[in-house]
């Protein structure tokens, strides 16, 4: 691991050296690259510097103490520092354990999110417009840009489904742990008899990938027009400005409506069309890797329940870690980084696991 940390550190510093030449600052390209690589570097480099810190006191403590011939005060002092920088030193090889784990290369990705709903009906879609609210509180609170693609809503303001992309910094690094069903226990404001209601939602978040990274052919593409409408079949406009998408090799379709111009919808169902495959590429990859899926949090299958809303008590529960929090008004205003922050550490500790058992 130190070698490792070393040449870590040896990159840093020729990257900032990079980083002050003209001709990388005018390469627009080259700079974000360097900046990025620059960027993801600064976190493990100041924690191996803190280690090597912490490691010369340890050394000059314990040098200290076998020469001898200290009187009270000053040998009470240097056993505390030989104390303190070994807890350091422990603190920090764990932190650089983690820090070094294997990057989910999508990690820096926007999203493109999904959701659906399930079981229940009418009380299923009102859920799904719970959700997109909830997300759409947390994008603001992280300071994510949050832009609809795409949504088909009911009479009573739910949504059948409603699609949308989140823009920001390491979106994808919180948002994957979203993918999933999601269970929401409560009375319905029409239900008479004041009975709980189970209804399911599902959410599915796809990494947003560059035209690069999955190559269309148009002649794969079946691309129908027609008109956009809202609730109850009202039109937003009188032109066929909505898009159907349809990839005729894997059946997938795609619709956006949401932009009154028939090319930027095709632009739009372009993007989370490339997005979809991308996902059906890795899950075929993840199924063939059945030890890495054991590391994750949960498989990220859109059939794995996730998660329980529960109103009449007030809680919400994550099935993948067992942790209940009773704050659920708070949570569904857009409060999620207490529980995210729970499942990163959880993930984090089960591919150090991972990595540990896979090592000996």
């Amino acid at each position: 691991m130190l070698e490792q940390l070393k040449a870590a550190e040896d990159r840093y510093e020729e990257i900032g050296l990079r980083l002050t030449d003209p001709s990388v600052v005018n390469d627009n390209a080259q700079y974000r690259s360097l900046m990025k690589e620059y960027k993801n570097l600064t976190p493990i480099v100041a924690q191996y510097r803190e280690l090597a810190a912490a490691q010369q006191a340890h050394t000059e403590a314990g040098e200290l103490l076998a020469e001898g011939g200290l009187d009270h005060e000053l040998r009470q002092m240097a056993e505390e520092q030989l104390h303190e920088s070994q807890k350091e030193i422990q603190r920090c090889t764990e932190a650089l354990r983690i820090l070094l784990l294997p990057r989910d290369p999508n990690d820096e990705k926007s999203v493109i999110v999904e959701i659906r709903a399930g079981a229940g009906g009418e009380e299923a879609a009102l859920f799904a417009s719970t959700l997109y609210r909830m997300y759409l509180m947390y994008a603001e609170r992280r300071g994510w840009t949050l832009e609809p693609i795409s949504a088909s809503e009911t009479e009573l303001g739910g949504y059948k489904e409603i699609s949308f992309s989140l823009e920001g910094e390491s979106v994808y690094s919180r948002m994957k742990y979203e993918s999933g069903v999601h269970r929401v226990q409560r009375v319905p404001d029409t239900e008479a008899s004041g009975r709980i209601h189970t209804s399911t939602v599902t959410v599915a978040v796809l990494p947003e990938v560059e035209e690069v990274e999955v190559e269309i052919n148009e002649k794969d593409l079946q691309i129908d027009t027609f008109r956009a409408s809202g609730a109850g079949g009202q039109h937003i406009n009188k032109t066929e400005s909505a898009i159907r998408i349809t990839h005729l090799p894997t059946g997938i379709v795609v619709e956006c409506q949401d932009q009154r111009s028939q090319h930027k919808n095709k632009e739009k169902a372009m993007r989370v069309l490339r997005s979809r495959l991308y996902d059906r590429m890795l899950s075929e990859q993840n199924a063939q890797v059945a030890s890495e899926r054991r590391s994750q949090v949960g498989t990220g299958d859109r059939s794995e329940r996730i998660r329980t809303y529960n109103f009449p008590q007030g809680r919400m529960t994550d099935h993948r870690i067992g942790l209940t929090l009773y704050k659920l008004d708070a949570i569904l205003n857009g409060d999620l980084d207490e529980l995210i922050e729970a499942l990163i550490t959880f993930d984090q500790t089960e591919k150090l696991r991972a990595s540990t058992e896979g090592a000996q």
